[in-house]
C-alpha cells in the first residue's frame, strides 16, 4: 500500500528553492503530528520540520528561516518549501503523518522518500 507520495525532489544549486509535496491516498482524518525529515548514507533519520495537531511547527536549528511547513486541508497535502539551499541539505526527504487515514486506520505512516542534491 502506498499511504503518502513525495515530490518535488531533485537537483538544485547552492542558494537555489525547492518545493516539497507529500500527498496523502486518502484523507487525514486527524493526526498526532505530520512532518518532514531527512536522511543521508550512513546517518539516521533526522527530523525536519513537524506540525502538531495544536498548530505549532517545530524546525531543526540547521534549517530555521529557511525552510517552512505547510499544509493544504482541502488537498490532503502538504508541503516543505526549502529556500536558500546548502549542500549539506543533501538527502532523501521522507514525510510522516502519525495519526487516522480514513480506510486505513491508526498509523505511524512513512512516504518513499524524494532525493533532494544541492551541487554546482
Amino acid at each position: 500500500q502506498v499511504y503518502l507520495v513525495e515530490s518535488g525532489g531533485g537537483l538544485v544549486q547552492p542558494g537555489g528553492s525547492l518545493r516539497l509535496s507529500c500527498a496523502a491516498s486518502r484523507r487525514i482524518v486527524s493526526f498526532n503530528a505530520m512532518g518532514w525529515y531527512r536522511q543521508t548514507p550512513g546517518k539516521e533519520r533526522e527530523l525536519v520540520a513537524t506540525l502538531s495537531s495544536g498548530g505549532t511547527t517545530n524546525y531543526a536549528d540547521s534549517v530555521k528561516g529557511r525552510f517552512t511547513l505547510s499544509r493544504d486541508n482541502a488537498e490532503n497535502t502538504m508541503y516543505l518549501q526549502m529556500n536558500s539551499l546548502k549542500p549539506e541539505d543533501t538527502a532523501v526527504y521522507y514525510c510522516n503523518v502519525d495519526g487516522l487515514l480514513r480506510g486505513y486506520g491508526v498509523s505511524n505512516y512513512w512516504g518513499q522518500g524524494t532525493q533532494v542534491t544541492v551541487s554546482s
